[in-house]
């Protein structure tokens, strides 16, 4: 399997898609691209949708020199940017696996405060990016947002809580199969690879 690089905005595009909790970013490209061909739009900030079909290189107007019998001169056509194949950034888990382990879970009677502690480090990681979890919704309801009314009003019985240190709300009125869907949706938009995901699935699991 080969990788390819993508910028923040498209990641959180690809992320925005998601159709349930645990879908990946290969089977949602999979399905835009390829089940759901030419439905593809890149929102714009002035709310139009553009087609996000690839544009063939735009081949460079033609320059004509000031005298009339001298020969118009072209720009050769410029050839695309090549797809690197080069690994995707991945954030290392070195840190957040210290973190988060069975000794520092253990403190935690209740599993939602294991849940609330869990997003706590991933979020002192990831100051800045954290925002990116937003986007993680489910059918009728938003997951996280920066304030508690945000969730009250994204749906019903949603029971927001801090998460600590973040400035962020979460909905924990869900299973722990749930949560840990959650978890490992926060993990994957934050950089981290599948072994990451699964050490830590697995501590809050047992």
């Amino acid at each position: 399997m080969k990788t390819i690089e993508i910028d923040d905005e498209l990641y959180a595009f690809i992320a925005s898609q998601t159709k349930h909790i645990g879908e990946s970013a290969c089977e949602i490209l999979r399905r835009l691209l390829i089940d759901e061909p030419g439905i593809v739009t890149t929102v714009v900030a002035s709310g139009a949708s553009i087609p996000a079909a690839s544009a063939a290189p735009a081949e460079a107007e033609a320059t004509p020199e000031p005298a009339a019998a001298t020969p118009v001169k072209t720009t050769p056509k410029a050839k695309p940017a090549p797809i690197t194949t080069a690994s995707a950034p991945v954030v290392s888990g070195d840190d957040l696996l210290q973190r988060v382990n069975k000794d520092a879970l253990s403190q935690f009677d209740k599993r939602v405060d294991q849940f609330l502690f869990i997003l706590q480090q991933i979020y002192l990681q990831h100051p800045g990016d954290f925002a990116k979890v937003e986007s993680i919704v489910g059918k009728n309801r938003k997951y996280f947002a920066s304030s508690k009314e945000e969730l009250l009003k994204s749906g019903s019985s949603t029971n927001p809580k801090a998460i600590p240190d973040s400035g962020f709300w979460v909905v924990t009125n869900n299973n722990t199969a749930k949560k840990l869907a959650m978890l490992s949706q926060v993990l994957q938009i934050l950089g981290y690879d599948d072994k990451v995901v699964k050490t830590v699935s697995e501590t809050f699991e047992s």
